[in-house]
């Protein structure tokens, strides 16, 4: 279906065959272009019933009820729910953390997988596809468009991210949430390296503007265990100072800090009614790719 034929290591195409037979659904009503298979906050064109209303002059005939007419002498119109297609934007982060790996796959090499797959899948039912890398700024971005051969162009995005620089990723999604100005499926893939707080109100930003946002919070399995056994010299991947440490002397404090902000990070996806993913990258994509897909399935139609 596509023209892309570069091979491309971050995909599979077994995985995504797998993958296809599960529809990536949005869980909010999106205002498309074109007729597709998510909700739409208008009436239109659907198999499924919403609503009755009365008759005005202008009406298409051929919508109304002669059944409700018989019961009440009086002409209603069948009103039915409209489908449309979405505009998913897949949000990189770049930084330097995301070049962070000790199971022989980076964060960013993680992402890669995950956005390539989820850009295949959106397109592949006539979605609108973007992509947005992102660091101490917008390094890359490419609006969502519909066109097959723009896939190319996304994947070509994919493969060229290099991790640097500092996080800055409250205000580049404040930014996202401005210059995104129709409804979209919004996906962050991002270690989540910043202060719960700062997210709490980006993620309010963009929920306030009417996207529907899903978080992947990718995780290296040795930040979470920290089985550091003999002195260390712990360097900042983003440019910080680095610090020699006695990892047995700092380990109870490291898992009170870790703890505190996981459980202030799952606070406030939840308040702000995030799809919120915590990875290990160490898990089987194609499985975590699948449950966020069968839990869309679950939630479609909130409207």
């Amino acid at each position: 279906m596509f023209p892309d034929r570069h091979a491309r290591s971050f995909l599979d195409a077994a995985v995504l065959s797998r993958l296809a037979a599960v529809p990536l659904f949005a869980r909010m009503p999106m205002v498309g272009s074109v007729s597709g298979r998510h909700p739409s906050p208008y009436r239109g064109s659907s198999v499924e019933f919403a609503e009755y209303r009365k008759y005005v002059p202008g009406d298409d005939l051929r919508r109304l009820d002669w059944r409700a007419y018989g019961r009440s002498d009086r002409f209603y119109v069948k009103e039915f729910e409209a489908d449309t297609n979405l505009r998913c934007c897949l949000v990189i982060d770049t930084s330097g953390s995301m070049n962070f790996g000790s199971t022989g796959i980076t964060k960013i090499e993680y992402a890669r997988r995950l956005g390539g797959a989820l850009g295949y899948l959106a397109l592949l039912q006539g979605d609108a596809i973007g992509i947005s890398c992102v660091a101490d700024g917008i390094a890359r971005k490419i609006p969502p468009r519909r066109n097959p051969a723009h896939l190319t162009t996304v994947f070509d995005i994919l493969e060229q991210a290099k991790p640097q620089n500092e996080t800055q990723l409250a205000p580049v999604l404040h930014e996202l949430a401005e210059t995104i100005r129709q409804r979209a499926l919004i996906i962050i893939l991002s270690d989540l390296f910043v202060e719960p707080e700062l997210l709490r109100g980006c993620f309010q930003h963009l929920r306030f503007r009417k996207h529907d946002v899903a978080a992947f919070h990718l995780l290296d399995p040795q930040e979470l265990s920290f089985t550091f056994r003999r002195p260390m010299r712990f360097i900042d991947m983003e440019g910080g100072p680095a610090v020699f440490a006695e990892p047995n002397e700092i380990a109870d404090r490291y898992h009170k800090v870790l703890e505190d902000y996981l459980a202030q990070i799952k606070q406030i996806m939840l308040e702000s009614a995030m799809d919120y993913h915590r990875v290990t990258i160490d898990e089987d994509y194609e499985k975590v790719l699948m449950r966020f897909l069968v839990g869309r399935t679950r939630a479609k139609g909130g409207r």
